[in-house]
């Protein structure tokens, strides 16, 4: 029988899903540990932008609490910092270097990283910027945990010095997304926050795809993006959807698509909690390529993969209903089998409870960081 664990997390945010992923991750993650019996603190830093657009203020799945700076936060939980079984620092947390340095001198019984942007860290700190993460720190985590998986766990270890890199990839809570049974509003759709990089590929087989289909409806979701772009007439525009919106918005579509940011891509095997959220809802995916996808989602079984906007025209035109539904039956099992918030939680305590404490308050790491 697995020992239930108390778990601290310190994350970018679980109250507000606004302009990030990060917040539906942690939901079915810290459901899932729920489920399992876990208990968990999430410790959240009160800034306004999330502050004024919460969606989740009161969870019932774990403690919440916000903080204003860190040295507050550090000195009113140390002793829960020092006694908890895991205290894990995720990814764009403010002042992250300051946050993980002040916890490491606690000596936790095990200091996690859980990077929710991986590929996104480490181009960060290949040019020198230590936003929320310094890459003297990385190996003062017992365990670096990673959104990405593939090639890049062992170029965590051999070249940033991680002791062990774990893959966490995001997933689904499914309690929250499933198929609606609506009528289909639109015939694709996307859903995310504006990005630069995400930007040319949207407009390649979305926008693009738009203007050549104009008699099929179109919809993108999401906040940001600036007021110069030109949408085609039969684009509907969404600002902002919340994470309660999401099961109806996939299945109100024939097919979905899927755009991964750049440093993603060229990383591979970096998964978007969007694509295990559209399978749940069994909508069929459209998805730009990247290596590990069809290791994930097999090409032409569960997925289609698109490069051009004339890939997406096809898809869109010539795909019949038995096999858009195959397509979303395939997809929704295999995110069923391994990539719900309970598949992510158990994986997250099998690689706790399989690694020794932390090491002595003796080892010279520790006495590094508390000088």
């Amino acid at each position: 029988m697995t020992k239930s664990l108390n778990i601290v997390f310190l994350g970018l945010s679980l109250s507000s899903s606004w302009g990030n992923g990060h917040a539906t991750t942690f939901r079915a993650l810290i459901r899932g540990l729920k489920a399992g019996g876990h208990r968990v603190l999430f410790l959240e830093r009160d800034v306004p932008w999330y502050a004024t657009e919460r969606d989740l203020p009161n969870p019932d799945f774990c403690d919440l609490a916000y903080y204003t700076d860190v040295d507050g936060v550090i000195d009113s939980y140390a002793d829960l910092l020092r006694t908890a079984d895991a205290v894990i620092v995720g990814s764009y947390v403010p002042d992250g270097v300051a946050v993980i340095d002040r916890i490491a001198a606690l000596r936790p019984k095990k200091l996690c990283f859980y990077d929710i942007d991986t590929p996104v860290t480490l181009a960060k700190l290949d040019r020198g910027d230590e936003e929320y993460l310094s890459r003297r720190q990385i190996p003062l985590f017992d365990t670096y945990f990673s959104f990405s998986g593939g090639e890049v766990l062992p170029r965590l270890e051999h070249r940033y010095g991680a002791r062990r890199a774990v893959a966490l990839y995001c997933s689904v809570d499914v309690e929250k997304y499933q198929n609606t049974r609506e009528t289909f509003r639109w015939d694709l759709g996307y859903l995310g926050t504006y990005s630069p990089d995400r930007q040319p590929t949207l407009e390649r087989l979305l926008i693009d795809t738009a203007r050549c289909l104009p008699e099929l409806r179109f919809v993108v979701a999401g906040p940001q993006y600036p007021s110069e772009i030109d949408w085609p007439d039969n684009v509907e525009r969404i600002e902002h959807l919340p994470p309660s919106e999401h099961a109806s918005f996939y299945s109100r579509q024939r097919f979905t698509l899927n755009v991964t940011r750049s440093d993603m891509v060229a990383a591979g095997w970096s998964p978007s909690v969007r694509l295990f959220e559209a399978a749940a809802c069994g909508t069929p995916i459209i998805s730009d390529y990247w290596r590990g996808l069809d290791e994930l989602l097999p090409d032409g079984e569960a997925i289609i993969i698109a490069k051009r906007a004339e890939d997406v025209v096809t898809a869109l035109t010539t795909v019949g209903e038995e096999d858009r539904r195959s397509l979303a039956m395939i997809a929704s099992r295999t995110v069923m089998q391994k990539h719900t918030g309970f598949a992510r939680a158990a994986e997250l305590i099998e690689a706790l409870q399989e690694w020794p404490q932390r090491m002595s308050r003796t080892d010279p790491t520790f006495q590094r960081v508390s000088a």
